[in-house]
């Protein structure tokens, strides 16, 4: 966070210096704090051993710094631990120095559906909703974008990426582990916004779009992946109390809802580029994930339905412009 405030003049984000500065002086006190998880993650990533790799490879489907052979196996054991301490580890999957971190989620397979159709990233100044610990972060930084800023506000996804950037080093990235509503408004700042798993958590999805909107320059591009429901028709599911065993999912609905709700935002070109269902080999429990995943999500006698009833995860890909 500190990277950003630095280069707040470069980046072009003078009109929101003050409600930038004062929101991440607040995330710094708040992941600072002596005391709580904050303080326990903290800790840990602090207590990293200094390692440095030979190569790095972000454009692979493991984000990886390569090992060296003069690494003392005491500090890559230490490695291990430290990283094993951050876990759940959700969206990757990573390799640093020989050691693999089985993601829940081969999340290389969500980003093969959509890169072929996304414009170019190269110069483009990049928002990331629901960054995770990163991941898509590091594979879009292949592309040379100006900048790339992910927001999440989970803590522990904050350090896991942190921890990451102390070996990977990849300049041009940024991380607030704040909400999106939490942010200043960039008016007609961004040229490419990815949301990835997170508009069926939102209460008021089209008021979250239009958030979206107005943060994007005018023909940029959405990039917008979500569960939905299939069919023709223009409505949403509403879970009655969980879906898949999540309580914060609130609307799931077709492609064509999606598209009305996209066009009510303000959003233009909407299209549809790749809809998939979520397999075991997408989403799973690892060594890595210390809580239940997909599996265990899933009616035992009905994979094609939830625990509650509802259809299996189906995941849409869907780019729109700003119109």
């Amino acid at each position: 966070m500190d990277a950003l405030l630095h280069d707040l003049k470069r980046l072009g984000l003078t009109p929101v210096r003050e409600e930038l500065t004062d929101l991440i002086e607040e995330k710094l006190a708040l992941v600072g704090r002596d005391f709580g998880n904050e303080k326990k993650f903290r800790e840990l990533v602090n207590g990293l051993p200094d390692l440095h790799g030979a190569d790095i490879d972000i454009e692979g489907r493991r984000v990886s710094v390569l090992p060296q052979p003069d690494h003392d196996p005491a500090e890559i054991e230490a490695l291990l631990k430290g990283l094993k301490d951050l876990r759940p580890w959700r969206k990757g999957p990573y390799g640093l120095f020989g050691i693999d971190i089985d993601t829940e989620w081969n999340s290389d397979i969500k980003w093969d559906r959509l890169a072929p159709h996304i414009a170019s990233l190269e110069g483009r100044k990049v928002l990331d909703i629901g960054a995770s610990s990163g991941y898509y972060m590091f594979r879009m930084a292949a592309a040379q974008p100006e900048m790339v800023l992910g927001i999440d506000p989970q803590i522990l996804f904050y350090f896991q990426y942190l921890a990451l950037q102390r070996y990977l080093q990849i300049p041009g990235l940024y991380f607030i582990p704040a909400k999106m509503e939490e942010m200043p408004v960039f008016k007609d700042y961004f040229d490419t916004v990815f949301c990835m798993g997170v508009i069926y958590h939102r209460k008021s999805p089209i008021d979250t779009l239009k958030e979206i909107h107005d943060c994007m320059r005018p023909g940029g591009e959405l990039v917008l992946e979500t569960l939905i429901i299939d069919g023709e028709s223009e409505t949403a599911l509403f879970p009655v109390d969980r879906y898949a065993k999540m309580r914060n999912v609130f609307f799931i609905p077709t492609v064509p809802c999606l598209a009305n709700w996209l066009g009510r935002a303000g959003f233009t070109n909407i299209r549809c580029v790749d809809v998939s269902p979520t397999t075991l080999d997408e989403q799973r429990k690892t060594d890595w994930v210390t809580t239940e995943s997909l599996e265990m999500f899933l009616d035992p006698d009905d994979p094609t339905k939830t625990i509650e009833g509802y259809p299996a995860p189906l995941r849409a890909v869907v780019l729109a412009d700003a119109g």
